[in-house]
Formats: structure tokens, C-alpha cells, sequence
């Protein structure tokens, strides 16, 4: 307890791309996408970058600019920590979470990505809340540790610039965007109740993304070559054999791009939300009927719907941001979680739950109260 949500906020790239604009590209229509997931449109980053989608959302969850929400007005300097949450960054060095500390002048702030695909926000705010419990609460050693009082958590996405476009299955769900969350360290305030993360191996490769690293290698098995520097990674026959994409790959299909079979990740997601939202309340002791919202990942409004039957609640409990925006993998809590706030559907007092899940597989859940 005492990890309190004193702001939030969200950033959009300017392009919107609706149903019918993906006609052009491959064989759908705004009825077939709409229907089997409930996406109207996407935002797509153009002139974006992550990091841009990433300072655009925690300028309005410190307050600094117009959006979002914030109790008051965040001095840069009093942020101690910057967890982001990504699998699509800019960057491999720096990091995403550096780059934002530069930006924004938080001068004092230890920063770190964190990737655990759409969960990612919810690990991230796992570690922030982690990590300021045990520098407040007298943990043994804790004398020895960085003291963090409030953090940075975001999560943010250009999820477009990995997917493969003339594949219809997925190339209709993906959409790009960044939120951000300021998490205060403050005895007097409940906060955080209780956090859930769960990892299950994705055996059958149901969701995957291998890299594409192109810098020329000039080395062989036998030492230096400059005939292998045009070769290739000779590594990634390996991890395309594990990952079950080798034919795919070798039939054209891009490399660095998302493949996912749909059928096996609604079964995992449909199961794996709802077991979330079952045990971080148990750790919690909170009823589920106690809890006013539920912020959810928005990949599919179908999940939506199906882990709100098997918790036995209506869906005007759950927040639904997924049709303008489309599934942005983990900037999509806390931009949904932005959403709420604005809309005045979270108040002092109110007990939250965000709950995701993700390739991993991955799943998690954060329950907090106002």
C-alpha cells in the first residue's frame, strides 16, 4: 500500500486510418473487422516516433501540458525512476526510458525498458511499485537501495512498424501510441492493493516476432571473413527453426514482423484475463463487486466481452477504448486508463483494476485504489 496513480495521460499519432482505407491493401471490409473485433480505426505513426508518442503522454501525466489527468503540476526533478514498457523501440542503446529522462529533464530518475509484450505496462507498474515499497517500508537493506518516491511508468508502442501488411488476419488490428502513469509513494493513501504477473510457455509459437539484425558479421566458424559480412546472420536460421517461421520466411513473408495464430491467443487471452482479474483480488481480499472499474488490454472487444461473462459482471464495467485506436499493445492500458480518468469515470475512493495480457505468454494484473 501507499503507491498511488497521481496522474496519467496519453499520446496519438496524427494519422487515422479507418476500415475501409485497409481495402486498398488487402481483401476486408469495415463489417468483417468490425464485427470480429470492434475496431472502426487505427492510429498509425507516420512522423512519430516512439518516444515521441512516450514524452506526449507523461508531459500530461506530470501536468505540463493541456490532456490527461494530474493531481498537480509534477516538478521533473522530483521523478526518481522511469519504467518503460516497450517492444518496439526506436533504440536498442539507449534506451527508450533514457532517451524520455533527457527529454523531459528528469535529471534525477534511474531509467529502464521493460518488455513483456501487450502485459508490459503492467510489469512495468509491478517493478515501479516494487521497487518504491522496498525503499519506504523498512525492507531489509533497504538503507542500501535507491530511494524512489514517484516513478514514471509508460508504456508505448509502434506496433505498425512490425506488422505485416498484406497479411488481412493481423495487419487489421494493430495500431501505434503511447500513455504514461506518475505513481507517489504516500503512507496515507491506499494505492496499490496487490499486483499479479503469470508467464505459460507459448509452446505452438502462437505469437512471435523475430529480429532483423542486418550490421555485416565478418566472421565464420573459422574466424575472419569478409565473404560471411555479405552472407547474413547465419543465427537466424536457428531462431526462425524455434520459432516455427522458417517456411513463412523463406516464402517472402517479412522477417521482423508479427506472426500470430488468432484462434490460440483468444483461447490463452480469454482465460488468462479473467484468471488475473480472479487472483489479484484474492491477493487483494477485495470482492470483485467492490471494484467500480476495469481497465483492460484492448486487443479484441470480443475478449472484452468474454472476460466480463466469465466474471459474472456487466461490460459498462470494463473501459473500452479499443475502436478508434485498435490494439497498441502495451501503450494500451494506460492510454485506456487516461481515458477514464478524463471521462470522470474513476473517483477518490474508487477501487481500479488493470489486467493484460500478451505474447509470452504473458499476463498480469494491477489493483489499486484511489
Amino acid at each position: 500500500m501507499g503507491c498511488a496513480i497521481i496522474g496519467c495521460g496519453k499520446s496519438l499519432p496524427a494519422l487515422a486510418v479507418a476500415n475501409d482505407d485497409l481495402t486498398q491493401l488487402v481483401d476486408t471490409s469495415d463489417e468483417w473487422i468490425t464485427t470480429r473485433t470492434g475496431i472502426k480505426s487505427r492510429r498509425i505513426a507516420v512522423g512519430e516516433t516512439n518516444v515521441d508518442m512516450a514524452e506526449g503522454a507523461a508531459r500530461q501525466a506530470m501536468g505540463l501540458v493541456e490532456g490527461g489527468y494530474c493531481e498537480a503540476p509534477i516538478d521533473p526533478e522530483s521523478i526518481d525512476l522511469v519504467v518503460y514498457s516497450t517492444c518496439t523501440p526506436d533504440v536498442l542503446v539507449p534506451s527508450c526510458a533514457a532517451l524520455v529522462r533527457r527529454r523531459l529533464g528528469l535529471v534525477n530518475a534511474v531509467a529502464f525498458d521493460v518488455n513483456a509484450a501487450c502485459s508490459g505496462f503492467i510489469y512495468a507498474m509491478s517493478v515501479a511499485e516494487s521497487m518504491m515499497a522496498s525503499s519506504a517500508l523498512g525492507v531489509a537493506g533497504a538503507g542500501r537501495r535507491n530511494k524512489v518516491r514517484r516513478a514514471l511508468v509508460i508504456g508505448s508502442e509502434r506496433l505498425t512498424r512490425i506488422t505485416n501488411w498484406e497479411d488481412r488476419t493481423t495487419c487489421v488490428l494493430f495500431g501505434d501510441g503511447g500513455g504514461a502513469a506518475v505513481v507517489e509513494w504516500d503512507e496515507s493513501r491506499a494505492g496499490v492493493l496487490a499486483t499479479y504477473m503469470k508467464n505459460d510457455d507459448d509452446d505452438t509459437n502462437a505469437l512471435t516476432c523475430p529480429s532483423a539484425f542486418d550490421s555485416p558479421q565478418p566472421f565464420d566458424v573459422n574466424g575472419v571473413s569478409k565473404e560471411a559480412a555479405v552472407a547474413g546472420d547465419p543465427g537466424n536460421a536457428r531462431i526462425d527453426e524455434e520459432l516455427g517461421v522458417t517456411e513463412a520466411v523463406a516464402a517472402g513473408r517479412p522477417r521482423q514482423s508479427l506472426f500470430m495464430h488468432g484462434q490460440t491467443i483468444f483461447k490463452f487471452a480469454a482465460s488468462a484475463m479473467g484468471n488475473a482479474i480472479d487472483e489479484v483480488c484474492k491477493r487483494a481480499d477485495v470482492d470483485i463487486d467492490d471494484v467500480k472499474l476495469i481497465v483492460p488490454h484492448q486487443a479484441n472487444e470480443r475478449i472484452i466481452k468474454y472476460a466480463a461473462k466469465r466474471c459474472g459482471l456487466s461490460l459498462d464495467r470494463f473501459q473500452v477504448s479499443i475502436g478508434e485506436r485498435g490494439n497498441a499493445s502495451s501503450a494500451c492500458v494506460p492510454m485506456a486508463l487516461s481515458d477514464a480518468y478524463e471521462s470522470g469515470r474513476i473517483q477518490k475512493g474508487d477501487k481500479v483494476i488493470l489486467v493484460a495480457f500478451g505474447g509470452g505468454l504473458t499476463s498480469g494484473a494491477v489493483l489499486y485504489e484511489v
